[in-house]
């Protein structure tokens, strides 16, 4: 019976290959005709031929990635009416409709059709296949009262069936298996902003990137106009979830890391857990603030010329007017530059007092100064233009930084600070620094030579700095490169945030910028927070949310983890974390986890001997998660393996992370690294599904 299922339900999917494949050859044929449109010898041909090949390279590709898995669900109505899901949709010669985009209005009773509420449908099956191959079929059947007598129901649950697979170092599509709660979120209003939170394993991530693509097919023209952008805790999550959209069908989605959301930076090292407190805490904001407005370190104090009869001077104290002048007009240091010359040049002029250089007039004045290079050079020392690496270098003098801090930092913070900011490299919190002052600084003025007799000097790839040292410093941290791309064009149509529990208040304001006409996706577990200050994250959030409707989704079930392990995290948020949103597990493989208790000797040996034994038991991935600065000692024990099998991972790059198995090093050290120390530990013990190993000389976190 459930071969002749198969057979019938291959013969539907291989006519929906072919008409897949027709579609393709057009795409194609479309695409040729494009290119040639470039011989016709005009300009015309050639925008013609640009489109029509752009045009035809995106359906292409939407073509291929649907290849896989195209058809993946069936739904028999009570009016006999039969309708297939799948990755998009297709038509027949005549237009009729073949597949039903899984996106589609039509197709959402897919996922909301339950037993109680079946909405018109008997049966729905979901089809599993190898490539165009179907090899399994799971049925539910919904209205059993009107379902016919030769009704064939097979299988006892597809989702059941999905979670058993395997785990590899990619997130996959689960367009297949979305439940009815997940789907709500995923259709939820397409304006302002949606929260789907919930506890660990409820799918809070694929859910979110599926409303991604779901928004990108009801009005394409506005989020792929606009731009989708995805942010998410690091680069080793971003490669987890970057195969999700492409296969459904969305390849014009930005995915970026913290550390990669300004163009042109690219961090993924951390700071440790106290300066990343100061730098990412809303007090920056005003540090940085002082800042760009202050002096340009290593700058001239003071002017001094003789024109005619009269020796001009100008002072600090004038100096600092001007500036704060300048500053008060134009807001942006950068966007004042091209007046400095003119402002300085009138500072001057309503010093003269000679008969001689009073007769000539105000113009020759300006026209004698603007060739002097000594006024030349005064001006570009006095008011350089600066980006915003520049500038954040100028904190790591502690006596400017304690100056621009007042009683914002303490001594001591001010210490850690300037320490870090010495590093050779950016780390993940200075990128919402930079991003900050980006925003305080300005942009480059584009030269005006008309306007502007110093605009030669604003179109440096490296400004002048403060001193000699400060030149090699900013560019040995920086790599050589600067941040790229306007500021006006930071923002997107749509914003999603993955892990938004852990963003500091300095990252909300980056991401906030990203999102000032942004519809948003929030996705987040307070429970699973790394950062401390709450409060402080959450008026950050309101500012960049200001205004914009919010629609609340939780999510409820925990579909990755085996109910034996999540049962020990539950244990362990109960006694830390008690307002933690503690999902219900649905799965039970009936193996608990392990924990051992070893000699600091012997811990290497365990460590390995765990690794082994998890390895043979589960044939996918194996994570084993090390203590922050342990992770290339742990690795040394493992010896030689398959790294991509068997990563090593600090705790809080596990972040979003998912592992058919699961060894854990020195818990409490892990517990030990922060403030929030065990709630980065009840992340950890969430990322496995099937098997659970603890190895360390203390078990303290299990008080």
């Amino acid at each position: 019976m459930v071969e002749q299922e198969i057979k019938h339900e291959q013969a539907v999917v291989d006519r929906l290959y072919a008409r897949l494949d027709a579609a393709v050859e057009s795409a194609r044929a479309l695409q040729t005709e494009g290119f040639a449109r470039a011989r016709l010898g005009n300009e015309g041909g050639l925008v013609e031929r640009d489109a029509i090949v752009f045009q035809a390279g995106r359906r292409l590709a939407t073509l291929n990635s649907a290849h896989e898995g195209l058809v993946f669900g069936r739904l028999d109505h009570r009016d006999a009416d039969t309708r297939y899901i799948g990755r998009l949709g297709l038509r027949d010669e005549d237009h009729e409709v073949l597949l039903v985009d899984w996106r589609a209005p039509a197709a959402a009773v897919f996922y909301q059709a339950t037993g109680n509420d079946p909405a018109g449908v008997v049966r729905r099956r979901v089809l599993q296949s190898v490539s165009d191959q179907v090899v399994g079929i799971e049925d539910d059947l919904l209205d059993a009262e009107n379902a016919p007598d030769d009704m064939v129901v097979v299988g006892e649950g597809a989702l059941f069936a999905a979670l058993a697979k395997s785990r590899d170092r990619s997130m996959h599509s689960v367009v297949a298996t979305i439940q009815r709660e997940q789907d709500d979120a995923i259709r939820s209003p397409h304006r302002g902003v949606t929260l789907i939170h919930g506890g660990p394993g409820t799918g809070k991530t694929v859910v979110a990137l599926h409303r991604a693509a779901y928004l990108l097919y009801t009005d394409r023209r506005r989020y792929e106009g606009g731009g989708v952008l995805v942010v998410g805790p690091n680069a080793v999550f971003m490669a987890y979830i970057e195969r999700v959209l492409p296969s459904l069908g969305e390849t014009s989605v930005a995915l970026r890391a913290l550390g990669e959301v300004v163009e042109g930076i690219d961090a993924s090292r951390h700071d440790v857990p106290r300066v990343a407190v100061i730098k990412g805490s809303a007090r920056m904001r005003g540090v940085l603030a002082r800042t760009s407005r202050g002096a340009t370190p290593g700058a001239p104090t003071g002017f001094r010329v003789f024109y005619r009869d009269d020796v001009l001077t100008l002072e600090e104290r004038e100096l600092r007017q001007l500036r704060r002048h300048l500053l008060d007009r134009w807001h942006r240091r950068n966007r004042a530059a091209p007046h400095v010359a003119d402002s300085l040049v009138d500072l001057l002029w309503d010093k003269i007092t000679g008969g001689r250089a009073l007769g000539r007039g105000k113009g020759e004045f300006a026209h004698t100064l603007h060739g002097d290079r000594s006024f030349v050079d005064f001006a570009r020392g006095w008011w350089p233009v600066v980006d915003a690496v520049d500038v954040l270098g100028w904190l790591s003098d502690r006596d400017r930084l304690a100056s621009d801090a007042g009683k914002a930092l303490s001594p001591a913070e001010i210490d850690d600070l300037v320490e870090s900011l010495t590093a050779d490299d950016f780390s993940v919190e200075d990128v919402p620094l930079i991003d900050e002052l980006r925003y305080l600084v300005g942009e480059p003025p584009e030269p005006d030579t008309e306007d502007d007799p110093l605009a030669d000097l604003y179109d440096e790839t490296v400004p002048e700095l403060s001193t000699v040292d400060d030149r090699p410093s900013a560019l040995r941290r920086h790599g050589g490169e600067r941040p790229t791309g306007s500021i006006e064009d930071d923002s997107y149509a749509h914003v999603l945030v993955d892990e938004a529990q852990d963003l500091s208040p300095m990252q909300w304001r980056m991401i906030g910028r990203r999102g000032r006409h942004a519809s948003w996706t929030i996705v987040g577990d307070a429970a699973q927070s790394s950062w401390p200050l709450t409060q402080e994250a959450v008026i950050a959030r309101d500012e960049a949310l200001a205004g914009l409707e919010q629609h609340s989704f939780r999510l409820s079930t925990n579909y990755r983890n085996s109910r034996e392990i999540y049962e020990l995290a539950a244990d362990l948020a109960r006694a830390h974390i008690p307002t933690a949103d503690l999902p219900h597990a649905v799965r039970e493989t009936g193996v608990e986890p392990v924990i051992h208790e070893v000699e600091a000797p012997d811990l290497a040996a365990e460590v390995t001997a765990a690794v082994t034994r998890v390895t043979a038991e589960v044939a996918g991935t194996v994570g084993v998660v090390a203590p922050v600065g342990r992770r290339v000692e742990v690795e040394a024990w493992l010896g030689e393996r398959d790294a991509v099998r068997i990563p090593v991972l600090e705790a809080l790059d596990t972040k979003g992370l998912e592992f058919d198995a699961l060894v854990v090093v020195q818990p409490d050290q892990i517990v030990d690294e922060a403030d929030v120390g065990m709630r980065t530990l009840y992340v950890v013990v969430t990322r496995a599904t099937l098997r659970l190993e603890i190895v360390g000389t203390t078990h303290r976190w299990r008080a």
